[in-house]
């Protein structure tokens, strides 16, 4: 009777698993039916368009990218137990590792019938009349002109997007993965966490005999002459000949550059490198881009910073600490007696001088703390001057930049010997691998304060961008590790396209003219690269993790890239007049008080926030810019909760009054200590100029409202009124008068909530508008969701 029982009770579980996985093969098949039943519809349609000689390159790529991820997905699903191992190195999804592996396949599939949907929709609009659309832009990855200010493709501004760290292992010519779907940008550097660095500019090409190794220079030198692209040193690892030879090498190492930069040997080393790589890639269109000196340099100085636990600077140098003597003894006109005074100490002269690296955090604000980490910030732009001096020897017209991380700016810490400006100066490209995310972080247990405004966090990314168009307005600006998409502190499988839209359009209208992903890592066939496949143990645990969640499981992300890079390089001379618009208001930033202090940045960006939605573009002033560029360019500089400046710093602001300019200033507080916290006897005169000291506690508002009335003449003439049921604002905005005296208007909502519109002119005048994206004409008051991008045509006819 029990067999009995236990015999039915097998039946009935293989009944119910059968109805089970009857029911998930029927959805898989329904999806997949839905999928390929779109692909026909759109297919058709794009016949009929091309026969109305209407555009569909649009379409081209939706249809591209479906048939790839449908692919991706089968491969995804013949290959849960990979994908979920995968899944498995990421903490984030880890936990649930089974159940994202088992619904991948599916939720590709679902992605491509939905971006397939969409796109079927706008192609019939475009097809009966009702939508207009400029035509694409197509890029010309093999004639690229690198011009001022802009790259060129078929004589008109265009934007260049592409995946950083390509299926690596693929070659370069492999059209599956190199096309105007994915990107064309060629590049060497691909292998950079294995020890080869194949086509990565590095020591191992230097022989302890001063030869170089053939094999390793034909990895560099056979990138085909076809596209444009970029270079990249990679600092990580040497031969061991170096190490046998100088055993302070790692001394003073950091992240991602494994050796000590003051040593001389290693200097030597990559003197011969940086030589011999520019005389073999002179003129090679894989330099266009320029050569990136350094993946992601800092050197943070104090205990307790995480980068300690990757022996980033746990002690220093015989090297670096004679260098810093002798900057020392510089700084102090060789008066060891004031140095004592500043630091509380008693030495002898400037060779007995000692420092304890990493440094104590308590130190903060006193006179030892601000002259570390100014030499820290000297040290290592004297090092890129010179990488950037070797290379040019043999390469003159080379162009450079350096993937400096923008939160090195944007951040508080400022032990990191990072000087964003100077460095800025020295290359001439503007580099960076700046990063937004689209929800909040893994690592926050409590919402985050942006959340409470904003659909995503952004300020990482433009607070830096600002500030380097003001140094470098005439810089290309190459973000070489794009890191909008997917990051190890956020990723989401259901990315949403708009907010994929809206970044890339913001960060591009804010000087962003290449924007290279992270990551592509598919082969073909729809396997992980090889570098993913195996038991992964990489020096930098974030990249194991980084295929779970990434672009290469999202076909409406990597699809809304392609999208937006062809509405973008479709409006390029208008997006390129925008990014021009006047910045009429510059913040006043002193490295000084960013060093000393704890939350300059935190307090900065309070102001800087407070302009972001006022319809132009927010502006920095610093001792240099006031001495190198046009004051006229600007009407005011704001001084905000900007206490240390130097010597130098405050006379830039006095000369500038000198000359007629005008300055706010938050309080007397302001610019009241010189860099080591010793009261100023000076105060700001206004001589020719204009000068208006607030008293103490203003906040950013009261200060922004004082400038924006000092500043009312110069403000544009259409006023944007914003409802979206909140007191703050969410759309940032901006607008540019054309030759034929129309408007040009780009609204960008990055809130978290929907908004109501109205638009009009400052003298009263209705506006009319017209929708450029679709050729629709728009009422004075209309909506923007959340996300939204708009860009507007505006006349008073």
């Amino acid at each position: 009777m029990k067999q009995d029982n236990y015999l039915t009770i097998v039946k009935l579980y293989f009944i119910i698993s059968s109805i089970f996985m009857f029911v998930a093969c029927a959805q898989e098949n329904q999806i997949n039916a839905e999928a390929i039943k779109n692909i026909k519809k759109i297919e058709k349609l794009m016949e009929i368009a091309r026969s109305k000689s209407i555009d569909v390159t649009r379409e081209e790529s939706t249809l591209w990218f479906s048939k790839e991820f449908l692919k991706f997905a089968n491969w995804d699903e013949a290959n849960k137990d990979k994908v979920e191992k995968l899944f498995g190195y990421d903490s984030y999804y880890a936990k649930d590792k089974e159940k994202f592996a088992e619904e991948l396949p599916d939720l590709e599939r679902q992605k491509v019938t939905e971006m397939l949907n969409n796109a079927i929709y706008n192609l019939e609009k475009v097809i009966d009349g009702s939508v207009k659309r400029r035509p694409v832009n197509k890029i010309n990855w093999g004639n690229i002109e690198v011009a001022n200010n802009a790259l060129k493709s078929n004589g008109k501004p265009v934007f260049l997007f592409d995946y950083f760290s390509k299926t690596v292992g693929a070659k370069l010519t492999d059209s599956s993965i190199y096309n105007d779907h994915l990107g064309g940008i060629f590049h060497g550097g691909q292998r950079l966490y294995e020890v080869n660095m194949d086509r990565a500019v590095n020591p191992f090409i230097l022989n302890e005999d001063g030869t170089f190794n053939p094999d390793k220079l034909e990895l560099i030198t056979e990138i085909p002459d076809t596209n444009v692209g970029f270079l990249i040193l990679w600092n990580m690892g040497m031969p061991q000949w170096i190490h046998d030879k100088e055993p302070e090498v790692t001394k003073g190492r950091s992240l991602f550059t494994g050796f000590d930069i003051d040593n001389p040997l290693m200097r030597d080393v990559w003197s011969k490198v940086m030589k011999k790589t520019g005389q073999l890639t002179k003129g090679k269109k894989v330099t266009q881009l320029g050569y990136i000196l350094s993946n992601e340099p800092h050197w943070f100085s104090e205990k307790g910073h995480w980068t300690q636990n990757f022996k980033e600077m746990n002690s220093i140098s015989s090297y670096t600490l004679n260098k810093f003597r002798n900057w020392l003894s510089e700084k102090y006109n060789e008066n060891i007696g004031l140095l004592n005074e500043n630091w509380k100490s008693s030495y002898s002269d400037f060779n007995a001088i000692e420092i304890e690296i990493p440094m104590d955090k308590v130190l903060r604000g006193q006179p030892i703390w601000y002259d570390w980490c100014r030499y820290n910030m000297d040290r290592s732009t004297e090092w890129f001057t010179y990488l950037q001096a070797q290379l040019r020897e043999t390469n003159p017209d080379a162009d450079t930049h350096i993937k400096v991380m923008p939160k090195m700016f944007r951040d508080d810490y400022r032990s990191h010997g990072i000087d964003l400006e100077a460095l800025t100066e020295v290359t001439s490209m503007i580099g960076n691998d700046a990063k937004t995310m689209g929800g909040r972080s893994f690592r926050s247990k409590k919402p985050e304060k942006w959340e409470e405004k904003y659909a995503y966090w952004w300020d990482e990314m433009s607070l830096p961008f600002d500030f380097l168009e003001s140094v470098a307005p005439n810089k290309i600006n190459v973000n070489s590790e794009t890191h909008y998409l997917s990051a190890s502190a956020w990723k989401d499988l259901n990315t949403s396209p708009d907010y994929v839209r809206n970044v890339f359009w913001l960060s591009t209208l804010q000087g962003m003219d290449v924007g290279i992903s992270w990551f592509w890592a598919r082969d073909s066939d729809g396997s992980p690269e090889d570098r993913l496949e195996g038991e992964l143990n990489f020096f930098d645990p974030a990249l194991a993790g980084s295929y779970a969640g990434s672009a290469n499981m999202q076909p409406q992300m990597v699809n809304e890239v392609a999208q937006v890079y062809m509405d973008m390089n479709s409006f390029s001379d208008e997006i390129m007049a925008l990014r021009e618009q006047r910045r009429p208001l510059r913040i006043f930033h002193s490295e000084t008080s960013a060093i000393n202090k704890k939350n300059q940045m935190t307090q900065q960006f309070e102001l800087y926030e407070s302009l972001f939605f006022e319809g132009f573009p927010v502006g920095y002033a610093t001792e240099k810019i006031i001495n190198k560029q046009d004051n006229s360019i600007w009407e005011a500089i704001l001084v905000y909760k900007t206490e240390y400046v130097t010597a130098r710093e405050f006379e830039a602001l006095q000369g500038y009054l000198n000359k007629g300019g005008t300055i706010i200033v938050d309080s007397k507080e302001s610019l009241s200590l010189n860099e080591y916290g010793i009261k100023r006897e000076k105060v700001l005169s206004n001589n020719k100029g204009t000068l208006i000291v607030m008293d103490g506690n203003v906040s950013a508002q009261d200060l922004k409202s004082i400038a924006l009335k000092t500043i009312n003449e110069s403000l544009p003439e259409i006023v944007l009124k914003e409802d979206n049921g909140t007191s703050y604002k969410g759309c940032t905005w901006r607008v540019v008068k054309n030759d034929d005296g129309r408007y040009i208007i780009n609204i960008l909502n990055i809130g978290k909530n929907n908004a109501t519109l109205n638009l009009e002119f400052k003298n009263g005048k209705k506006a009319n508008i017209i929708n450029m994206m679709n050729g629709l004409t728009l009422n004075n008051t209309f909506d923007i969701k959340s996300n939204g991008v708009l860009l507007l045509e505006v006349s008073d006819k």
